[in-house]
């Protein structure tokens, strides 16, 4: 534990919030028993469109039906939520006065359902209330949450551990979200057999997340230099940057990432490499959950909100897209070429996890030596060639500067501050990549 004193009116405390997780395969047939051990007596499943269709949604179908529960379900959750989509299954939530939640899916079924309970719970709440500053007012929450279980369907965002809800707000053109403790799901179930149904890019794009997510958080700000310090505990943030516990459970997340993600793409069979990616994913939001992620996810924000005509291979969408891991792993090499003159040898312990030779290596080319080792690890994975890759240029830099000066949340975590000629610069870096 860093041995440093507080300095100014920095914290001098982290607090470690997660989810309950049970993990099994098939573990998924529970649920039912689960819901009827609540007492729950009304019940709202949500989902999306693509996957009420798929095995996963069927087998939570199947385990609601064996133990008579009582249920309707949403299946309009929109794949990267906005204020409206929100919204819509706000408004569902509150005319249903349920008393337990079950959301099956990826990262944007599980946040859009964090949402619904939320404001269901708090329905004189102006939507903006709980939204995070300087976009919302980022009110703590105070008032007491229905039970929620989070079923994933992907490797990714770990949304089943963390209380962080993310959507597109369209007015602004960013992205932002809602972050307390108090929203984190109750349960997490995390069955290794909804990997399967994963198509290769869905794959590739979770897993990158789970990639960005340990490599964010365990180079954060250490949680003791992190200000304000809080004067009351409910004031704490989640993210409150990298400390002891979220440095073990980074790390771990990011040996797995080596091992088996590149498995995870090329073989969709490969049941060890998925569920073992299944796992990651969750380690890495139990690391990042409590100690935050910063700059790719500061930027990846705008990347994903000011989207022309990007549509990715393998999702059925009706809309124009860039999928959050995509977003989140463009910037990456520029990233940490920038941070790594703080804590360079979080940088270079970092690239030797994932396949560098660091045994010549000098600590100050440790940024140089972490963005090559990414540059190679997503090429080899066939990732389109930087931002101008999905339909940016030059010219849309300002925007995309100004959609994350918002994003405080998370830039304020960088364990380098930057300033808005520092963010321009990432950005042009991040244009190619190889």
């Amino acid at each position: 534990v860093p041995e440093r004193p507080t300095l100014g009116n920095t914290d001098y405390a982290f607090e470690m919030a997660i989810s309950n997780i049970r993990y099994g395969e098939g573990v998924t047939k529970e649920v039912g028993m689960d819901l009827r051990n609540l007492g729950a007596r009304r019940v709202c499943l949500m989902t999306d469109k693509n996957l009420s269709q798929l095995p996963p949604v069927n087998a939570v179908l199947n385990s609601l039906a064996k133990y008579r529960i009582n249920f309707q379900m949403y299946d309009n959750v929109r794949v990267e939520p906005t204020d409206q989509s929100f919204l819509d299954a706000i408004k569902f939530a509150k005319k249903g006065e349920f008393d337990a939640y079950v959301a099956v899916g990826g990262g944007s079924v599980i946040d859009t359902c964090k949402a619904a309970n939320l404001y269901a719970s708090s329905p004189t709440s102006d939507f903006l209330d709980y939204v995070n500053a300087p976009i919302g007012k980022g009110k703590p929450v105070t008032v007491p949450l229905k039970p929620l279980i989070a079923v994933p369907t992907t490797a990714g965002t770990g949304s089943e551990t963390t209380g962080v809800a993310i959507f597109d707000f369209k007015e602004l053109k960013v992205k932002t979200g809602i972050a307390s403790r108090a929203i984190k799901p109750t349960l997490g179930i995390i069955d290794p057999l909804h990997t399967l149904s994963m198509p290769e890019r869905i794959v590739a794009n979770s897993g990158f997340d789970v990639l960005c997510h340990a490599l964010e958080s365990y180079t954060a700000l250490p949680y003791n230099m992190r200000s304000p310090c809080p004067s009351n505990p409910i004031n704490r943030p989640a993210y409150q940057g990298s400390n002891p516990i979220s440095d073990v459970w980074a790390l771990h997340a990011l040996r797995i990432v080596a091992k088996y993600l590149k498995r995870a793409i090329r073989n969709p069979e490969d049941c060890e490499a998925r569920a073992n990616m299944h796992l990651a994913s969750a380690f890495a939001g139990i690391g990042f959950g409590n100690a935050g992620v910063h700059l790719c996810h500061g930027m990846s924000y705008p990347i994903s909100g000011l989207v022309k005509t990007y549509k990715p291979k393998d999702y059925n969408v009706d809309h124009s897209l860039v999928p959050h891991g995509l977003s989140v792993v463009l910037t990456s090499p520029a990233v940490f070429a920038f941070t790594a003159q703080i804590h360079p040898e979080r940088h270079l312990e970092a690239a030797e996890i994932l396949g560098a030779d660091i045994r010549t290596a000098r600590i100050k080319d440790a940024g140089f030596i972490l963005a090559d080792t990414l540059r190679k690890f997503l090429f080899d994975l066939n990732v389109d060639d930087g931002l101008a890759a999905i339909g940016y240029s030059k010219a849309d830099i300002p925007a995309l500067v100004k959609g994350t000066l918002p994003q405080e949340r998370v830039t304020k975590l960088s364990p380098r501050p930057q300033t808005e000629e520092d963010l321009s610069a990432l950005f042009e870096a991040s244009m190619k990549l190889y």
